[in-house]
């Protein structure tokens, strides 16, 4: 899913040369997967790495420095706890993100590309209630979210100066205003 984030948001702004990433400095493999992304579209990528708050500023004060046309934000949890300074960090400093979670976008961030959080949850209090009910936790099959979802901010758009082109918007599943 990194990939295609990198690609959905490389669509979205495809002037932008440099691309930056924040990143846990502990999520190598979602590193390398946009590393890898970067190469085939043949962008450039500005890895930051940051595990707090404080860091996550320094992370954005690096960016518009290096001048970033574009960030990528990865999937870690902690980023989602985080999820409105980031939207604020990102509009602040007039860079367009694209992030894992509807969440983020509902709360000011650009676009978003990834599994439904509420079902994840769903499903897991599925197997909670197997669990109990007396099931072997190796007995129950592995599940992953198979929906994967595109959400617009179009304030956040007109904000930013972005118009969203019209095959992105067309595959987005909501367009929020």
């Amino acid at each position: 899913m990194n990939a295609k984030r990198l690609d959905l948001l490389h669509e979205l702004v495809p002037t932008a040369s440099l691309i930056a990433l924040i990143a846990n400095p502990l999520n190598v493999a979602e590193i390398r997967e946009v590393e890898r992304a970067a190469g085939v579209l043949g962008v450039r990528l500005l890895i930051l790495r940051a595990s707090n708050l404080k860091e996550v500023e320094e992370a954005f004060a690096t960016l518009v420095a290096q001048r970033a046309g574009a960030l990528q934000v990865t999937g870690d949890p902690t980023f989602f706890t985080w999820r409105e300074q980031l939207a604020a960090l990102a509009a602040r400093h007039a860079v367009p993100a694209i992030y894992l979670y509807r969440e983020t976008v509902e709360a000011g961030g650009l676009l978003s590309y990834g599994t439904n959080l509420l079902e994840g949850y769903r499903t897991v209090g599925v197997y909670a209630a197997r669990i109990l009910k007396g099931e072997k936790p190796a007995d129950l099959p592995v599940q992953q979210g198979t929906k994967l979802e595109l959400f617009i901010n179009a304030k956040t758009a007109k904000a930013l100066g972005i118009t969203v082109p019209l095959p992105l918007s067309g595959r987005a599943d909501e367009i929020i205003e």
